[in-house]
């Protein structure tokens, strides 16, 4: 798990386009979506983590969004 405001925004774009990240979760509500999900670009950055895989999302006791992951 990254938090968002541990990572540059280089970095960042640069570990999407290597698959190293895939989802992100808001810390605070325990949900986690897809990086295009409508819902998770709305979150505040300081809520926002991101995931290698949905395993390791779950792991962490995260669910996954109502929205992109029915």
């Amino acid at each position: 798990m990254i938090r968002h405001d541990d990572i540059n925004p280089a970095e960042l774009r640069k570990q999407i386009r290597q698959k190293k990240i895939t989802f992100g979760g808001n810390v605070k509500l325990k949900i986690f979506g897809k990086l295009n999900c409508k819902s998770g670009k709305r979150m505040f950055k300081q809520n926002r983590v991101f995931f290698c895989s949905e395993e390791e999302a779950l792991e962490r006791n995260f669910r996954p969004c109502g929205h992109c992951l029915i």
